[in-house]
């Protein structure tokens, strides 16, 4: 069991017989009363997203999730293939189950597949990636690192805020938890 003072963003937890998410979360104390702790979930299943507010010290079933390390073979009409890297078994999934993960995915890329049973649940991606920028506008003479952004595709399809000094060819470093540029590779 987990308490809500015990949450954190990524949990997992069983709500109404549902696995969610916890994306977000914040403790209230308002005036009179006992404290409050709002929380935004995602369903793991359906990626619906609910807000719920529950009182401070409520426990919750704390789902357990196997971690399989995974290597992205290649993407077929919507459908991305993964080789475990121990068994070397093949796991097709769908868009539906990867989300916005699909926009930082690079081939033979190693990252983490979370199972619940035998049901895969969602991918945990590297924190940072590197990837060469396909197409932007060209720089000008004078842009500095502080000086602005610009929309640069990437070559998984994904379009980046990035500096003016980035130009086409480039290979950069994205933080794929926010999707924000870090820095020339």
């Amino acid at each position: 069991m987990i308490s809500t003072g015990e949450l954190k963003r990524g949990f997992v937890i069983e709500l109404d017989n549902e696995l969610w998410q916890v994306v977000e979360y914040n403790h209230l104390k308002l005036g009179r009363g006992s404290a409050q702790v709002r929380m935004k979930l995602k369903n793991v299943r359906t990626g619906s997203n609910v807000e719920k507010t529950v009182q401070a010290g409520e426990k919750f079933p704390r789902v357990r999730l196997d971690h399989h390390n995974v290597q992205f073979l290649y993407e077929d009409d919507g459908t991305y293939h993964f080789m475990d890297t121990e068994t070397f078994d093949q796991i097709a999934l769908g868009k539906d189950v990867l989300g916005d993960n699909v926009k930082w995915l690079v081939e033979n890329m190693t990252l983490d597949l979370l199972t619940y049973g035998d049901e895969p649940i969602d991918v945990e991606l590297p924190i940072t990636v590197e990837l060469e920028v396909t197409e932007t506008e060209p720089g000008f003479k004078g842009d500095t690192a502080t000086g602005g952004n610009k929309p640069a595709r990437v070559s998984t399809g994904a379009t980046v805020q990035v500096p003016l000094f980035v130009n086409q060819g480039d290979r950069i470093r994205i933080d794929t938890r926010t999707g924000q540029y870090i820095e020339r590779a």
